[in-house]
């Protein structure tokens, strides 16, 4: 099977328009249609991944933050990002990104944060977007985005037992919040990664409480007993997102032999 298939079942469930103005998902490096021999799933593309896909005998990275995000002026290995690329090509591999457009596709990244919680019925919330994609058989449907999910519980959970689930399943060694909510929590707004602009909008529906993986500091204050803010860590909010790549390749392109990445490429430590 070609890379190129690959690349295509992932960009039909995540379509490049979904993604915002200043992303760069999409292919990073690499031809497409060589056959593929594996592909090696991550969150980061660093040297490591590019020598663990080497050595687990894998031509096809597919990541979810994009190795080339800002523009490259020069190639000659100055920096980790530039060494990346070089090694990428010089071992054949092929590099596939799927970011914002998988954070916002559904079934996407939010969508697989509320599962993992056993939050149901997920809709989207924030903005919205939708783009036409044509699919193998010809045909045309149109895939819908939005910037968070808001899912909610059947039993409700008080404020810790909430935090205490978050620890277990994220598997985090902390846990930010604001002052701990005295009422159930039942509703609760998602939004993995970089998060924060979309409480207000949390705020405004009604949520119980907001989780996503960064927040700035000035903006826990003013929201006491209105919502449980949470904030996990950006890798830590996106970890799963592996899963999803599996998972579409595995229903898509059956056959094609995945693996998910042992490298935590998490740049921050907690001691």
């Amino acid at each position: 099977m070609k890379i190129a298939k690959v690349v295509n079942a992932l960009e039909q469930f995540a379509p490049l328009p979904l993604q915002e103005d200043y992303d760069n998902a999409g292919l990073q490096t690499g031809l497409t249609e060589a056959d593929v021999s594996g592909a090696l799933l991550c969150l980061d593309v660093t040297e490591a991944v590019v020598d663990e896909a080497v050595a687990k005998g894998c031509n096809l990275i597919v990541s979810h933050h994009p190795l080339i995000f800002h523009k490259l002026r020069r190639l000659c290995g100055e920096d980790d990002v530039q060494r990346t690329v070089m090694k990428a090509i010089e071992k054949h591999i092929t590099i596939l990104s799927l970011h914002t457009n998988m954070d916002a596709a559904e079934g996407g990244v939010n969508f697989k944060i509320a599962e993992k919680l056993g939050l149901e019925h997920p809709t989207f919330f924030g903005k919205r977007q939708s783009t036409e994609v044509k699919t193998g058989d010809g045909e045309i449907r149109t895939v819908a985005g939005g910037e968070g999910v808001i899912a909610e519980w059947t039993e409700p959970l008080a404020a810790d037992d909430f935090i205490i689930r978050l620890k277990q399943t994220f598997d985090v060694e902390c846990v930010m919040a604001n002052e701990l909510l005295r009422r159930p929590i039942r509703r609760v707004a998602i939004c993995g990664g970089a998060g924060d602009f979309l409480l207000p909008d949390a705020v405004a529906l009604g949520a119980d409480a907001f989780l996503t993986g960064e927040m700035h500091y000035h903006q826990y204050f003013g929201y006491e007993q209105r919502i449980q803010i949470v904030v996990i860590g950006h890798y830590q909010s996106e970890q799963f997102t592996r899963e999803i790549f599996r998972d579409i390749i595995t229903r898509q392109c059956p056959g094609v032999r995945c693996i998910l990445s042992e490298i935590n490429t998490n740049p921050i430590i907690y001691f």
